[in-house]
């Protein structure tokens, strides 16, 4: 807050200043709205709450100071989860979210950070504000349902609505307003652990009367403007809960490519019911369905749609009733066969005079409709003595049929054929021949030479293949082994599946990666093949890979005839040995040398740079594989400089069209490279295309920290221009930052930063004005005076006040000074007096207690001489609440507000301000006259000869 009062400034064509004061600050936050809100308020000891409509705007302001600029960053959490952006968290100042709807409503934090301390965080719950339209449910007392539903039966009529805030309930009878009590036949309640979620009507021993219209109202109280709504319901002796009946089939057995149609009617129910069909577990019905009422037709039916479906009826009379019906499309699919050698010998191939056992497997749909039969040789086989036939129950799904062959006689070899097909039709059979002969074999599994150790290179396509023997051959399985200690662990397969099924015994791995190296497992399946123990071989893929290194690039600024040194790190590569490092300036090879096994980094020295040292240094580690690279570019280019953003924007000036701007800013380490001669700088006015320069020169060398000031003038009001601003040292042009700067007609401070808005403590008073927050503030000896909040009725927001405890004294002075404003007047002292702008001072303050002094305003005025004038003042106990002042002044130079707090005559006098905003032309909508105010207008020739 002392910034601008120890800067030491050098006028050479222009004005720059240099203050031995660094304003690194770590970043402080705090969260204001701009948008639709209903309401905002505190909640003792957590946080800001903001309600708003859902439908409307959020649009939510993080207000940092800090220097550098700290980075924002917005999140949200609802229920201790992350709920972010889409994991978009926002980066920028303003949160907006359009159309809220109430599942967005939660607690945002922002949080703000520039490296220099811990980050600031602040958060804010907005509360979404919603009412749905409510719904009539209708219900009879349990075990007292007849045919006449509501005939001498108690009915309870269920009213709900979803709402935020609770939802409060009023039911009417026609247009007789229902209340507990008023009618001995009727109950009004909440069900217990459901207050305010609804409210329900009870009707004991119906009485003709209560046959009637009934309407039930949902109300928020009109909170954020949202109406009441209402729902209505007729009841008679007719109204009944939903009965449905379905025309169709159960289950409803079609051919693919059918169209079907599911007709569901209702049967009963008063109010007539709505029908719907659904899936079970929410699933989706079939695009390609029409739904009308309650017929759902199915173009063209294929195998995935079938499954069951419900038709349920609804009307809020009692339950809702539900019917369902499977679909079952005929289908066969998945035909397999296995051969089993004879089970009663250890031995897996086919011999004369011994048994053999063939089977078949199909899924079915349905399944009863499934039937087999047997060819042998194209010829119907039946089963015998010796040819037994079998069939697995059709409940069991996939159906299975087996052939024994008893003794096997030379005569039974031959192809036997299995037949699958539907009872009913609609789908063509599935026949699959299997060949036993002399040459029916039990497969064998081998790995061609040469081929159980692979070695592949990242971004290859390599074959992995097994070599399957035997009649018939199977499916080959392929499956991934990894070791892992000295048990081996499963992985996936490329693909991403636990297996691969091949026909051919290759298994092709397309781009391969380091993470698809290692061991292979190739097994025989039992299906199209024999029943035995499955045979199997194992291959081994190594993948090699070029280096991997850091880092890939680092730039490294550089002043000249420094000594600095460039390390490369390996990180992995495969192979590991035999690696090369060459070092390269541009084109032109530095060193090269081969690594150790001892050694994962090499490194290149500079012992002093000179102009021709600059530029793209690169290292190159290598295998067999290829090359990694780490590149480094050395460079004079100075950082960029860093904007000063906690200063008070425009200047103040006594010319109706210009306005003037201070440019403040550091300069990221200036000692990293030689040093800073000028700054260019650049200003474009926003919407235009053409830039103008110049250049700021620099004496002497910039100190890290250093607070450097550029005066702007002539700016039009009230245009805003992009400013940017390169550093340059005789290397040349360093990195440019650019910022936007606007006019603003205010100056504001509600005292949230540290920094104070660049007020400043008078050094010739008695004590200070103390920076504070009503959740912080100590009242243990003076609890009856100062403010319990700041003036927006934040317990977290900061405000200025004088603490009037011991040791102070009755009389003792606090003065806080404002920032500077400038006029830059050029006019003679004559015209300024007619021409002096005028400014509304505005402030709120709080003066409660019954020692209060009293709290003065004066305008300083600094000329040739420093001119104090009084233009408020206020004495006494104003009440434990915050009120505002405004005053009119005229300053015709340079100027500042003086806020002085006096002392009463206890320690019961505590006086606070805040929200202090500075407006061009005369205060508009002054408070009352009660609140004692005086405006002063202020004429040079009446400050003449005065100074305090």
């Amino acid at each position: 807050s002392h910034l601008l009062s120890l800067c030491v400034c050098v006028c050479v064509c222009v004005c720059v200043c240099v203050c031995v004061l660094s304003p690194t600050a770590p970043p402080t936050v705090r969260i204001v709205h701009s948008g639709q809100a209903c309401n905002v308020e505190e909640e003792r000891y957590t946080e800001r709450v903001y309600t708003i409509r859902e439908g409307e705007t959020l649009e939510l302001q993080c207000l940092v100071t800090g220097h550098p600029r700290p980075q924002i960053r917005w999140t949200k959490t609802a229920g201790g989860a992350s709920d972010r952006q889409g994991d978009s968290s926002l980066h920028n100042e303003t949160l907006r979210i359009k159309t809220i709807s109430r599942h967005q409503g939660g607690r945002y934090y922002c949080k703000a950070e520039n490296g220099l301390g811990s980050p600031a965080i602040r958060s804010i719950r907005v509360d979404v504000y919603y009412l749905d339209d409510p719904v009539i449910t209708v219900h009879q007392s349990v075990g007292e349902a007849k045919e006449q539903f509501y005939f001498e039966r108690t009915v309870f009529l269920r009213c709900v609505a979803n709402s935020n805030p609770p939802v409060h309930y009023t039911w009417r009878r026609g247009r007789e307003v229902l209340t507990q009590g008023a009618d001995s036949g009727v109950e009004i309640y909440e069900p217990f652990f459901t207050q305010g979620e609804t409210k329900i009507l009870k009707l004991k021993n119906l009485r003709p009367q209560d046959y009637a219209d009934y309407t039930c109202i949902s109300s928020v109280r009109n909170v954020c403007g949202i109406g009441d709504k209402s729902a209505h319901f007729s009841l008679s002796n007719r109204t009944a809960p939903p009965s449905i009946k379905l025309l169709l089939d159960d289950p409803l057995v079609v051919n693919p490519g059918e169209t079907i149609t599911l007709v569901c009617v209702a049967s009963g129910g008063d109010p007539p019911p709505t029908l719907i069909w659904v899936k079970p577990g929410g699933e989706e019905l079939p695009k390609r369905c029409v739904v009308n009422g309650g017929t759902l037709t199915i173009p063209g039916v294929t195998v995935d749609d079938g499954g069951a479906y419900s038709c349920v009826a609804s009307n809020n009379v009692g339950n809702p009733a539900k019917k369902s019906t499977t679909i079952l499309v005929r289908g066969l699919r998945k035909g397999r066969f296995w051969i089993t050698p004879d089970p009663y010998h250890n031995d897996d191939n086919i011999q004369i005079g011994r048994e053999v056992k063939i089977s078949c497997q199909v899924e079915a749909t349905p399944p009863e409709e499934l039937q087999f039969s047997w060819l042998k040789n194209g010829r119907p086989l039946r089963s015998s003595e010796r040819m037994v036939i079998t069939h697995t129950d059709t409940d069991i799904s996939p159906g299975t049929t087996n052939l024994d062959i008893i003794d096997l006689k030379f005569t039974d070899f031959g192809t036997y054929t299995c037949v699958a097909s539907l009872r009913n039709g609609g789908t063509p059979e599935i026949s699959i021949d299997v060949n036993i002969s002399s040459t029916t074999v039990p497969p064998e599994l081998t790995v061609p030479r040469g081929r159980s150790h692979l070695i592949a290179q990242e971004g290859d396509t390599v074959d992995l293949q097994c070599l399957v023997s035997g009649k018939p051959k199977p499916i080959i399985l392929w499956s991934r082994v990894e070791e892992s200690g000295a048990a081996a662990a499963a992985a996936l397969m490329p693909d991403g599946s636990a297996q691969t099924e091949s026909y051919d015994g290759v298994l092709r791995i397309s781009n391969v990666t380091r993470e698809m190296g290692g061991t292979y497992r190739c097994q025989t399946s039992q299906y199209n093949g024999f029943n035995v123990k499955p045979r199997e071989a194992l291959i081994q893929l190594v993948v090699q890979f070029p280096p991997t290194v850091e880092p890939v690039y680092t730039e490294i600024r550089q002043a000249l005839g420094r000594a600095f040194s460039l390390t490369c790190r390996l990180l992995r590569a495969h192979p590991a040995r035999l690696l090369r490092y060459e070092w390269k300036l541009g084109s032109r090879l530095l060193t090269v040398g081969q690594f150790s096994d001892q050694k994962d980094d090499t490194s290149y020295h500079v012992r002093a740079l000179n102009r021709e040292g600059y530029g793209e240094y690169t290292c190159d580690i290598t295998n067999e594989a290829g090359a990694g690279r780490c590149t480094f570019l050395v460079t004079g280019k100075a950082y960029a400089p860093e904007f000063y953003y906690d200063t008070y924007s425009a200047l103040w000036q006594n010319r109706p069209r210009v306005y003037g701007f201070k440019l403040q800013w550091t300069q990221m380490e200036p000692n990293a490279v030689d040093r800073i001669l000028a700054y260019r700088l650049g200003i474009r006015q926003m919407g235009q295309s053409r830039w103008w320069e110049q250049e700021i020169p620099m004496e002497g060398t910039i100190q890290k920290g250093e607070l450097l000031t550029y005066n702007l003038t002539e700016l039009v009001k009230p245009e805003s221009y992009l400013i940017r601003l390169t550093p340059i040292t005789r290397y040349g042009e360093g990195d440019a930052t650019e910022r936007i700067i606007t006019y603003s007609g205010e100056f504001q401070c509600g005292f949230e930063d540290e920094a104070l808005c660049l007020f400043s403590q008078d050094k010739t008073d008695e004590f200070d004005w103390t920076r504070h927050s009503a959740a912080t503030r100590d009242t243990k000896y003076t609890p009856n005076t100062g403010p319990s909040s700041d003036h927006n009725g934040s317990k977290q927001g900061f405000y200025m006040y004088i603490e009037t405890s011991r040791p102070r004294l009755e009389g003792d002075k606090a003065r806080l000074l404002s920032p500077t404003f400038n006029m830059n007047s050029k006019t003679s002292s004559s015209s300024a007096v007619s021409n002096s702008p005028t400014y509304c001072f505005a402030f709120f303050y709080h003066m409660y207690g019954k020692h209060i002094g009293a709290l003065n305003v004066f305008l300083r005025q600094k000329g040739q001489t420093v001119t104090d004038t009084s233009v408020w003042s206020l004495t006494g106990n104003q009440g434990d609440r915050w009120r505002q002042a405004k005053v009119n002044i005229h300053p015709t130079m340079a100027f500042q507000m003086v806020m002085e707090g006096v002392r009463g005559s206890g320690i019961e006098g505590d006086i606070a301000i805040d929200d202090v905003t500075i407006e061009e032309g005369e205060c508009k909508d002054p408070p009352p006259n009660s609140e004692y105010t005086c405006t002063v207008i202020i004429h040079l020739l009446a400050l003449m000869g005065q100074q305090r």
